[in-house]
């Protein structure tokens, strides 16, 4: 018996010892350095393999945390998530570098690529090839998106990314407020006037320079005359012909 359990012992030691070397053999990576690691991790990147740049990425940090390539590689895997379509996993690589690195030169990069990240979530295969009105999307990755360029915009005013962060503020902002007139004309055409004149009033209140300012002064007026608030409708009528006087006088005469 005892025979038995030695012959079994060593025949289960001879199998982790064969599985271990062929595993071995199966890493072609295993020999190499930190500088290979991020020489090769970039090349794939490159090239567009974004899942191969992904596992050398990985690779590098859990070998050589202490490196100086293992920074850098906290980084770049983000952007190697985002570009594999991978947006839950790039956004948590980029909140880690900025916790992890909060000083760090290229930290202003995190932020501008969150708001990338963000900006670009729920679009679909199909959107890619046939895209719809931005501002009829859910706003919540939109929303976060603007807050990521705010605070790339706001902490870090001279970066080289914060000019695009601003165009993309402004942008985010009026698809963010066509949203909200979006929901406001549903609520006209149902008849829910209160809700949308609010809707209308958020347009104005939280996007006060968006394109769609005027859209929503003439739905405030509107929809505060079938509440019959003759006051609030006539208060967004003069706000609307100080800046456009023809709609305004159309609207009047309504």
């Amino acid at each position: 018996m005892r025979q038995f359990i030695l012959l079994l012992l060593v025949s289960l030691l001879s199998l982790t010892l064969v599985a271990g070397c062929g595993a071995n053999r199966q890493d072609p990576t295993r020999d190499w350095s930190a500088s290979q690691l991020y020489t090769e991790a970039r090349a794939a990147l490159d090239r567009g393999n974004f899942d191969q740049a992904v596992g050398y990425y990985e690779s590098l940090e859990a070998r050589f945390p202490f490196s100086r390539f293992a920074q850098q590689a906290q980084l770049e895997v983000a952007y190697a998530y985002h570009k594999a379509d991978e947006p839950e996993m790039a956004l948590a690589a980029a909140d880690r570098f900025i916790q992890i690195n909060p000083r760090h030169p290229y930290v202003d990069y995190a932020y501008y690529l969150k708001g990338l990240i963000n900006a670009n979530r729920g679009q679909g295969y199909l959107q890619r090839w046939f895209p719809r009105d931005p501002s009829s999307r859910n706003p919540a990755h939109l929303r976060q998106a603007f807050d990521d360029f705010s605070t790339l915009v706001g902490n870090f005013p001279d970066s080289r990314y914060a000019e695009d962060a601003h165009q993309r503020l402004i942008y985010l902002r009026n698809m963010l407020a066509a949203h909200e007139l979006h929901v406001a004309d549903f609520y006209m055409r149902r008849g829910a006037w209160l809700a949308a004149a609010q809707r209308a009033r958020t347009v104005i209140e939280t996007y006060p320079e968006a394109d769609s300012n005027l859209d929503a002064l003439e739905v405030m007026v509107r929809a505060y005359r079938k509440l019959e608030l003759n006051d609030l409708a006539d208060d967004a009528l003069r706000v609307l012909a100080l800046n456009d006087p023809e709609r305004a006088a159309r609207l009047q005469n309504r």
